[in-house]
């Protein structure tokens, strides 16, 4: 009792001792600030010119950072300092930097105004302080820690909005009026992007503010776009896909973000840009020709930053589909993404691993868009498979190199068609029509070549690919699937077990779309496979196939996991029954 009690008698010293000192120092201060409210900027800065004395230049900034001013003691300040831009050089650094920090926000529209005009006209006058400006502007779209109630999924209360357009105004103005400013403009938004670890409200009301730039300067749309997917690039990565599924086991509100720290980010992220794309690049009915070649710039912009961002980056799982959200507006966008992808995929001077995952890219985008005719389907199968069998005609079969690395290329278009043919096999099969394109393909040519393809294939595709082959008689592929399962088994050691490598590497990119608010602008243009009813596998319409880069791993749900592919090749060889995981 008497160490509680001591306690409290120290607490209490020692909060009367911190009171006492700063009644103390505002009693100093006010006889300090007596002189120099006196003596006022414009005479302070005067003498400091004249006589190089900054004594009371120093006096005024420590004035301004210390006192409780007024709304109209703000307002007289900043007019006064407006009238002497012209002498507040390098020299004043200080000072200035005082001068832009002053809490103006929370003030009356005065003081905004006096605030706007003394902002531009000093970065106008004096180049110097442009990057300290425009930094101070920026700095203001990162909401606070006790702004989260005003931003609820990355959209701000009215009253976050209200506060937030004088800066975006004054940004406007300075950028208009300092064109050299547009490259600091990019650098100082780069910089002050949040952490990737902040919660989803800081970085999500960020990216709002970036977005919102674009509205009103868009000579930024290029750059822009290109760091915002950076960003979420940054975040994609660090949101294991693993985690994410494992909660969403736990079924909740499905317009409500996911819980996961860095997934609740991204997600609410993700819905950001996802709504300005759609804003943006959706044509409306009466648009001028002005907004329509706008929506047309910004999704060539898109188009070229995926080229540049997305397409060599490893192990993503959610942020590539912003290409896939933006073709699903309009059949131009579609057609003009695939057309990319097949260029990039044919192009003899592209590495061989871009070339693969464009391929990818190709396979996975028809398989999962609902918006893709099956016209187009067809034609680029068509055109993978003329692809293939030029390759096969191009080779010796004696002594061609028939190793997976030397022959990446082709093993990636022949498990994109074999995925296809798989995947969209209602839709291949629905007609006598369908059946005799699908025989035009010689498809058991193309399986039983001396590369072997069905020998690299993800196993869950070559056997879901030689079912539906079985099934209408267009190749008889399960021989092929038991002698490639019987090379596959492992070679025991005394002290240890050798497994071959051989299966490729790929990915598909499109699969299941896992975060739950941004879900919305995806769900409705996303394709779920449904197994082939005339098919002789037993697959639910839940069954779906799922694949991810750097695993050889299939999931249920639309994305079942094959504990251990090499033991289903196993379970093959002995069983000599098809693969019902499809």
């Amino acid at each position: 009792a008497s160490k509680i009690i001591m306690r409290k008698i120290t607490s209490i010293k020692s909060f009367a001792g911190a009171d006492r000192e700063r009644i103390k120092t505002a009693a100093v201060n006010k006889v300090r600030f007596a002189e120099i409210r006196r003596k006022g900027l414009v005479e302070s800065v005067r003498v400091a010119s004249d006589e190089r004395n900054f004594h009371w230049v120093q006096e005024f900034a420590y004035f301004l950072r210390e006192a409780e001013l007024s709304d109209g003691e703000v307002e007289e300040i900043l007019r006064n300092a407006k009238t002497i831009v012209h002498m507040l050089s390098p020299d004043f650094y200080n000072l200035v930097e005082t001068l832009l920090s002053i809490n103006w926000r929370t003030r009356n529209y005065m003081v905004i105004e006096a605030y706007t005009a003394f902002c531009i006209d000093i970065l106008v006058a004096h180049n110097a302080y442009i990057p300290m400006g425009i930094c101070k502007c920026i700095l203001h779209w990162i909401p606070a820690d006790l702004d989260a109630a005003d931003w609820v999924n990355g959209q701000p209360s009215e009253k976050a909005r209200s506060d937030l357009k004088p800066i975006h105004d004054i940004l406007n103005r300075i950028v208009t009026a300092v064109p050299m400013a547009f490259d600091v403009v990019v650098e100082t938004i780069s910089a002050k992007f949040p952490y990737f670890k902040k919660p989803a409200y800081v970085t999500g009301g960020y990216l709002y503010n970036v977005l919102w730039l674009l509205d009103y300067k868009p000579v930024f749309e290029e750059l822009i776009l290109q760091l915002v997917l950076q960003k979420l690039l940054v975040l994609d990565v660090n949101a294991p896909r693993e985690e994410i599924i494992d909660e969403c086991d736990t079924e909740g509100n499905s317009e409500e973000p996911v819980s996961h720290p860095i997934g609740q980010t991204l997600d609410t992220c993700l819905y950001i840009f996802f709504d300005f794309l759609d804003t943006k690049c959706r044509i409306k009915p009466g648009w001028s020709e002005e907004k329509r070649r706008a929506a047309n710039r910004i999704f060539m912009m898109l188009l070229y930053t995926f080229d540049e961002v997305l397409m060599p980056s490893h192990n993503t799982h959610h942020v590539q589909f912003v290409i896939f959200v933006v073709a699903s507006i309009r059949t131009s966008y579609s057609d003009a993404f695939l057309s990319t992808l097949w260029q990039k995929a044919q192009n003899i001077n592209v590495s061989s691993i871009i070339r693969h995952a464009a391929i990818g890219y190709i396979a996975s985008f028809l398989a999962r868009a609902k918006f893709v005719q099956l016209r187009t389907i067809k034609m680029y199968i068509c055109e993978l498979s003329k692809w293939a069998h030029s390759y096969i005609n191009d080779s010796d079969e004696y002594g061609q190199n028939c190793s997976l690395k030397a022959n990446l290329v082709f093993f990636s278009v022949c498990q994109a068609i074999f995925y296809l043919i798989a995947f969209r096999a209602r839709d291949l099969t629905a007609s006598a029509e369908d059946l005799l394109f699908l025989q035009t393909l010689q498809l058991s040519r193309l399986a039983m070549c001396h590369f072997n393809p069905l020998r690299y294939c993800l196993a869950p595709v070559a056997t879901a690919f030689a079912g539906v082959t079985r099934t209408y008689q267009l190749a008889y592929c399960h021989t092929v699937l038991e002698r490639n399962a019987r090379r596959k088994l492992a070679t025991i050691y005394s002290h240890d077990k050798s497994m071959p490598e051989e299966t490729l590497e790929t990915f598909f990119p499109f699969d299941p779309y896992l975060l739950k608010l941004s879900n919305y602008y995806v769900r409705n243009h996303y394709l779920v496979y449904q197994g082939n009813s005339e098919d002789s596998m037993d697959v639910s319409a839940s069954n779906v196939l799922h694949r991810q880069r750097c695993d050889s791993e299939m999931v249920e749900d639309d994305d079942f996991i094959l504990a251990d592919k090499r033991q289903k090749l196993l379970d093959l060889s002995q069983t000599q029954e098809p693969d019902n995981h499809f």
